[in-house]
């Protein structure tokens, strides 16, 4: 009790420090972009303010405009935005809120320690969900989270990568341990394919020389055979279980579905090979809202422990992955773009006027790709 009493303690001392900090930075140290800079102290946006569907959604001209607070933080010009299925979910977790994690745009303004860009900048990101989003005319991020933008990609081609891109990274690279060196051969199934993570997992896996089994519907398997799938299979045209334990076992699998697929899906890996199974669904969310914070995360733990456990003692690894924002990962990314390797897979655009219907095209399901917004 005592420690946590001292870790309360250290965090509001450094929160005031943060505070003076931030108005000698906001005063004395910010760069600007001569006439180009922001005038004005507010900014068009789409926000919600209370729980609901898609009425919820609001557009006003009088968002407030972001500020630096901390020397390494950088205010970007919004370009472009997308939608991603945690957007839809977020409208019913909290408010206020700008929606929207996805941004490709300008650099405005740079906090006094931000040495990787200066005003002009193109660059991209994606904004942590515990941060006001980037349906909005200006986004402040952090440095580190944000990267140069691929010179071969326009703004509208950028914004439908960072969010997908991290958060397949996470799950393959940094989770699942799978790089350029070690993949050549590996055999990949990628459940849900045909999304925007499942598109991007395909090209980075191919990319690395893995033989990929990608699982969608029939209508999207032209897509993802373009995108380099070896083998599709249809998920509507009988039992997919048995469609995949008729092929060899596989060395990683990606799951974007999650539900009753983990129950069968480890057993279509080889045993006691080091294979990996890689979850993007977690019952996270789920359980913090049924049991508050605290408890939510120990229940979470508890739950991937004896998952973890149990799969390991069957000769496979069992693990779970989340976005991670990071502009290093980021770097990485671009240049794979840059090289031809990665491409976007955007299926449709919209105005900014028209973001509720991208919303509720996101909400239907069965994307082939992502949802892109044109702020600009």
């Amino acid at each position: 009790m005592e420690f946590l009493k001292t870790c309360v303690l250290r965090r509001k001392a450094w929160t005031t420090v943060c505070f003076w900090r931030s108005q000698v930075i906001q005063k004395l140290s910010v760069r600007k972009i001569g006439t180009t800079s922001p005038r004005s102290t507010v900014m068009p946006a789409w926000v919600i303010d209370k729980y609901g569907k898609n009425e919820v959604l609001r557009f006003t001209q009088n968002m407030r405009m972001p500020i630096i607070h901390y020397p390494n933080e950088v205010i970007i010009k919004v370009h472009a935005t997308s939608v991603n299925p945690i957007d839809v979910n977020m409208r019913r977790e909290e408010f206020p809120l700008t929606l929207g994690r996805d941004v490709s745009g300008v650099v405005m303004e740079c906090g006094l320690d931000v040495r990787y860009f200066k005003p002009g900048d193109e660059v991209w990101a994606a904004v942590p969900p515990w941060k006001q989003g980037t349906l909005s005319e200006f986004v402040v991020v952090s440095g580190n989270e944000v990267s140069h933008k691929p010179k071969s990609l326009t703004h509208t081609q950028a914004a439908s990568l960072p969010y997908v891109a991290l958060t397949a990274w996470s799950a393959i690279n940094k989770v699942g341990g799978l790089n350029e060196k070690n993949c050549t051969g590996k055999r990949v199934l990628i459940l849900g394919a045909s999304g925007g993570v499942g598109t991007f997992a395909i090209q980075v896996m191919k990319a690395w020389d893995a033989h990929v089994t990608a699982v969608c519907s029939q209508d999207a398997s032209g897509l993802v055979k373009k995108l380099g799938a070896d083998d599709v299979i249809d998920y509507k045209s009988g039992n997919v279980e048995e469609q995949l334990k008729s092929l060899k076992p596989f060395d990683f699998i990606l799951d974007n579905v999650g539900g009753s697929t983990e129950t069968w899906a480890l057993n279509l890996l080889k045993k006691w090979s080091g294979a990996t199974y890689v979850t993007l669904v977690t019952p996270f969310l789920l359980n913090m809202d049924r049991l508050g914070v605290a408890d939510g995360m120990l229940q979470t733990g508890v739950t991937m422990g004896s998952k973890t456990l149990k799969h390991f003692w069957q000769g496979v690894h069992y693990r779970w992955a989340f976005f991670m924002a990071s502009g290093l990962y980021l770097d990485d990314i671009a240049k794979l773009v840059d090289e031809g390797k990665i491409q976007p897979v955007i299926e449709k655009t919209f105005p900014f006027s028209e973001v509720p219907e991208a919303f509720l095209k996101v909400e239907r399901g069965h994307a082939r790709g992502k949802t892109v917004i044109n702020v600009i």
